[in-house]
């Protein structure tokens, strides 16, 4: 079951934070069909939020239609976003952790280093475009 995490410097949401957390399960294969979604009562408890919230982040899920609710029962994953490369995870997390040791070794911070990948990843998503 994913558990939800809310991070104040993003800037975003509490409800975007919710939705995006739940499609990156999806993606990365932590949530599949049928698995089901903590409840509301349980994700006000845990993060302290408006229940309103999670019911706005869980109803725009549906109507991506990635859950479904089932009254009285909960809200299950109904669609993955998992695709074929979900075999690759495994050695890109491990490159990725020993690129991340080193990057705190030359004494980057996290705020830095988020900075570096996420420029790094832009100027390489556009290259591609341009390629």
């Amino acid at each position: 079951m994913i558990e939800f995490h809310l991070d104040e410097r993003s800037g975003l949401s509490p409800y975007v934070q919710l939705v995006r957390q739940v499609r990156q399960a999806l993606r990365l294969g932590v949530l599949r069909e049928g698995d089901q979604l903590p409840t509301v009562k349980e994700v006000v408890a845990l993060l302290a939020i408006n229940p309103n919230t999670v019911l706005k982040a869980y109803r725009e899920l549906e109507h991506e239609g990635l859950v479904a609710a089932r009254p009285g029962v909960g809200t299950f994953v109904t669609a993955t976003l998992a695709g074929t490369s979900l075999a690759a995870h495994g050695p890109l997390r491990q490159d990725l952790r020993r690129w991340l040791a080193k990057a705190r070794k030359a004494g980057l911070d996290d705020d830095s280093i988020e900075a570096l990948f996420m420029t790094t990843f832009r100027t390489s998503t556009r290259e591609e475009d341009i390629a």
